[in-house]
C-alpha cells in the first residue's frame, strides 16, 4: 500500500479516536463550563489541569516511544509490552499512594486548603491515565486503530454526560424539590470538584475496557530489557518535561506573576478558554502525532522513507495552514463556543493556532533523533525551549498579562523547529520542499492580514470576502499540488 495514503488512513482512523473526543469536550463542555461558572471557578479548572500534564509526563518517563522503539527492534513484542506495562503499573501505584497521604499538604501549597480533595482526584486521574498510555500505544502499534477510538469516544461520552448530570441536571432536579434516588449521592457543595469526579470515573472506565489488551500477554518482566528502554526513554522524560513546561507553565505561573490577586484566577480563566478555541489546530497536531510516530519507524528501513518523510511534512503544513485561517477568517462564529464574559481574550487565538502549527512541525522534525537513538539532543532542544518559556512568562506576564503567554509559546517552538532543523541536517539529512512550505506559510500570512482588514467592513461583506480569500488559497494549492495530490507521489 502506498505509505503516505496509509498515513493520511491511520490519521484519519485516530483523529476519529483523538479528535472526535476533544471536539466533544470542545462543542459542549467547554461553552458549558464557560457559562455555569464563572471567571475565577474556570481558572481553578485550568491551572490543576496544567498540573495534571506535567504530571502526566512525569508518570508516563518517555515508556510510550520507548515502547514504539523496542517493539520495532525487538523478536518479542509482547515481552516489550509487559516489561513496560509493569514498571508504569508499579510507579502508578505509588503515586497515587503519596498522593493520598500528601493531599492535605499539597492542597495547603496550591492555595486550595479548603479541597484537599481536589488534589486526590486529579492524583487518580494522572495514576490511570498513566496506565492506560501502554496499552493505548499497542493498539497504535498493531494498527488496531477502531478499537482505540471506540475505547477513547466512549470513555469521553461518559465524562460529557457525568459533567452535564452533576452540573446541569441534578441541580436542576434539586431545584424544582424531586425525590430522584441519584439526588442522594449529589451534593452542591462539590462544584467544580465534579468536573475531576467525572474525569475520573471515565478514565477507569477506559482502563477497564482495556483489561482485555493488557490480561492478555503472559507477565514476563524482562529486568535487562527495562534497563534498555529506560536508558533509551529517560532523555524523552526530560524532554517531554521540557516540553510540558512550553505547553503548560503559563497556566501554572499567571495565577503568581499577575500584579493583581484579586482578578489573576479570572484573567486565568480568560486565558485558558481562549486557548480552547485554539483547539483545532491542536487536535489536529495530535492525530497526526498518533498516527505518524508508528508510521516513520515502521517506514524508516525503506529505500525512499526520506522521500516520503519530506512530503509529508509538506502535506502537515498545508492542512495546518488551512486550520488557521479556518478559525482566524471565521473567529465571530468560533467566539460563541464561550461564554461572552470570556471573549476580551480573543486576540490571543492566532498567535495560539500559529503556536501549535510551530510545535506540529516540530514533532515532524523530531524523527531524525528518534531514529538514531539520540534523544538526548531532543531533550536539549526542548529544554531550549522551556528556558525561553519561563523567562519570556516570567518577565513579561506581569507587564502584558496572558498575552505575554501565548507569544512565549510562538517564540518556543520557532527557536526549537530552527534548532531541530539545524541539527537533523548532520545526522539525518532530509531535503524538505522548504519553497513550497514557505510560499503556503507567506500566502497565509497575506490572506490573514487582508482579513484583518476586511473586519472594518459590514459583517456580511466581511464573511464574503474571508469566504473567498480562504476558497483562494485553497484552489492555489490544488493547482500547485494537483499532480501529487492525484498520484500522492513522493516529488517536489
Amino acid at each position: 500500500m502506498n505509505p503516505l495514503k496509509q498515513l493520511f488512513g491511520q490519521t484519519a482512523i485516530y483523529g476519529f479516536g483523538t479528535v472526535v473526543p476533544r471536539l466533544l469536550n470542545y462543542l459542549l463542555l467547554t461553552p458549558f463550563f464557560t457559562r455555569v461558572f464563572d471567571l475565577e471557578e474556570y481558572g481553578i479548572i485550568t491551572e490543576l489541569y496544567a498540573y495534571v500534564v506535567f504530571l502526566l509526563i512525569i508518570m508516563t518517563y518517555g515508556m510510550e516511544t520507548g515502547f514504539f522503539r523496542f517493539a520495532q527492534t525487538s523478536k518479542n513484542e509482547n515481552k516489550v509490552f509487559i516489561t513496560s506495562m509493569i514498571s508504569i503499573f508499579v510507579s502508578s501505584l505509588l503515586f497515587v499512594a503519596l498522593i493520598r497521604i500528601m493531599s492535605g499538604t499539597l492542597s495547603r501549597v496550591l492555595g486550595y486548603n479548603e479541597h484537599p480533595e481536589y488534589i486526590l482526584w486529579i492524583g487518580i486521574i494522572v495514576g490511570v491515565d498513566a496506565l492506560t498510555t501502554i496499552p493505548f500505544a499497542r493498539l497504535r502499534w498493531q494498527n488496531r486503530a477502531t478499537k482505540f477510538a471506540v475505547i477513547k469516544i466512549t470513555s469521553v461520552v461518559l465524562n460529557i454526560g457525568l459533567n452535564f448530570l452533576f452540573l446541569l441536571l441534578l441541580p436542576s432536579l434539586e431545584m424544582r424539590g424531586s425525590t430522584l434516588w441519584l439526588l442522594k449521592i449529589y451534593d452542591p457543595e462539590i462544584g467544580v470538584g465534579y468536573v475531576f469526579i467525572s474525569n475520573m470515573v471515565s478514565s477507569l472506565f477506559a482502563l477497564v475496557l482495556l483489561s482485555g489488551t493488557i490480561i492478555s500477554v503472559k507477565p514476563a518482566f524482562d529486568p535487562r530489557l527495562w534497563i534498555k528502554m529506560i536508558g533509551y526513554s529517560y532523555p524523552l522524560l526530560i524532554s517531554g518535561l521540557a516540553g510540558t513546561v512550553n505547553e503548560a507553565l503559563d497556566r501554572v505561573l499567571l495565577k503568581h506573576l499577575l500584579p493583581d490577586p484579586d482578578s489573576s484566577l479570572g484573567q486565568l480563566g480568560i486565558y485558558g478558554a481562549n486557548y480552547k478555541i485554539a483547539v483545532l489546530m491542536t487536535l489536529f497536531v495530535q492525530m497526526f502525532r498518533y498516527a505518524s510516530e508508528p508510521f516513520y519507524f515502521g517506514n524508516a528501513d525503506k529505500a525512499n522513507a526520506k522521500i516520503i518523510f519530506a512530503q509529508v511534512m509538506k502535506y502537515f503544513v498545508i492542512a495546518s495552514l488551512v486550520i488557521f485561517l479556518v478559525v482566524n477568517l471565521y473567529i465571530d462564529v468560533f467566539k460563541y463556543f464561550i461564554g461572552k464574559d470570556f471573549h476580551e481574550g480573543l486576540h490571543i487565538v492566532p498567535v495560539i493556532l500559529f503556536a501549535n502549527l510551530l510545535l506540529g512541525i516540530f514533532f515532524n522534525l523530531s524523527i531524525w533523533y528518534k531514529l538514531n537513538n539520540l534523544t538526548k539532543y531532543g531533550a536539549m532542544i526542548t529544554i531550549m525551549g522551556a528556558l525561553i518559556t519561563f523567562l519570556i512568562n516570567w518577565f513579561f506576564i506581569p507587564v502584558y498579562g496572558y498575552i505575554a503567554s501565548a507569544w512565549a509559546h510562538a517564540a518556543c517552538y520557532g527557536c526549537m523547529v530552527l534548532i531541530s532543523w539545524w541539527l537533523g541536517r548532520k545526522y539525518y539529512h532530509i531535503k524538505y520542499p522548504l519553497k513550497s512550505i514557505g510560499l503556503y506559510l507567506a500566502m497565509a500570512a497575506i490572506i490573514y492580514f487582508l482579513a484583518k482588514m476586511a473586519s472594518e467592513l459590514t459583517k456580511v461583506s466581511e464573511i464574503l470576502i474571508n469566504t473567498g480569500l480562504l476558497a483562494g488559497f485553497i484552489i492555489i494549492v490544488i493547482f500547485f499540488e494537483k499532480n501529487n495530490i492525484t498520484r500522492l507521489s513522493f516529488v517536489e
